[in-house]
């Protein structure tokens, strides 16, 4: 068995986001094709509330061959310089059983949800996107802005804010292929004429209101409570990752509004598989709503590729189990 750190998950590709890319279109078409499943979460309480420990497990197979586990602790309010949430991912082979490796996987949720959300802006947005506002400076934002130099390198304008300007100063904006503009009101960016809006933050409350639901326009919620029911009923279409069982208990705005009776179960127009098997396009006139929930079975993916590639070249520490290295 295998443990890989976050620096050497990095030095092995596994933040490339064109791999990851890859990673969630192969996983995806598994899971339509019944070859990856993806089990409800658990958790357990942290003794300082309201932190939660989660267990997300899932198995996908292809060139995967991989069942696992991810093991994540969310900390609201941490009193240490780590960061609020510490990823982990165990990796077994689906075939066998055999542990594979542990692997500190923070940075692979980062991009398998910009991976995702590339997938979105590419099948599920109204027109083509040429103009993108990316909302929020956080981890996620970052991952989402390489994302966009990566995959949209002929965009016409970024715009970016922040709830906390000075944040926007360190984001890396120098070396990207197209115009950035920074925001300080939120109100000023509304106006322009997006293709596609992306919020990255960690609201609690909802800020984007009706008014953002344009025709032609993509809004794309990586966060958690961003965007208001109101703006939600506005969207002529609403496209998910996927419906599960975490819709029950998911405080993403989408899901809150399902419990809330405000939201049909059969209420969504497409998921993933949908959008990249073509049987389903928005309309040139569609708003288009996609919630991401984010599906631990990518995680299980990249993970499982970056620890193939670690043994390929020997990379990691080698944690002795069950009498073998």
């Amino acid at each position: 068995m295998r443990f890989l750190t976050g620096q050497q998950v990095a030095a092995l590709g596994g933040l490339d986001p064109h791999a990851a890319l890859s990673d969630v279109t192969d996983a995806t078409l598994l899971m339509a094709a019944g070859d990856a499943v993806m089990p409800a979460e658990t958790h357990v309480p942290l003794d300082t509330a309201p932190g939660k420990v989660y267990a997300l497990p899932a198995r996908v197979g292809g060139r995967f061959n991989a069942t696992g586990v991810k093991w994540t602790a969310h900390r609201p309010q941490p009193h240490d310089a780590l960061p609020m949430a510490l990823t982990v991912t165990l990796i077994n082979r689906a075939d066998s059983g055999v542990p594979v490796g542990l692997v500190e996987s923070g940075g692979l949720t980062a991009v398998r949800t910009a991976a995702v959300s590339a997938l979105a802006l590419r099948h599920a947005a109204p027109r083509e996107v040429k103009r993108v506002l990316l909302l929020g400076a956080g981890v996620q934002a970052r991952a989402h802005l390489e994302m966009l130099r990566a995959h949209f390198p002929a965009l016409s304008c970024l715009g970016l804010w922040n709830r906390t300007p000075a944040r926007l100063e360190s984001m890396p904006v120098a070396a990207l292929p197209f115009p950035c503009e920074i925001y300080g009101d939120l109100r000023e960016a509304q106006k322009q004429p997006w293709d596609a809006v992306i919020t990255c933050t960690g609201a609690q409350k909802p800020f984007l209101g009706p008014e953002w639901c344009q025709p032609g326009r993509l809004i794309m919620q990586i966060g958690y409570h961003e965007v208001s029911f109101a703006a939600i009923k506005r969207a002529t279409q609403v496209v998910v990752d996927a419906w599960g069982e975490f819709r029950h208990t998911s405080a993403k705005s989408l899901f809150q509004m399902y419990r809330a009776g405000e939201f049909a179960d059969d209420g969504w127009s497409a998921d993933l598989a949908a959008l990249l098997t073509g049987a389903w396009r928005a309309a040139p006139d569609d708003c288009v709503y996609f919630s991401s929930f984010g599906l631990n079975v990518f995680d299980i993916a990249l993970a499982a590729r970056v620890l193939q590639r670690a043994a390929q070249e020997n990379v990691g520490t080698a944690l002795p189990l069950f009498g073998v290295a």
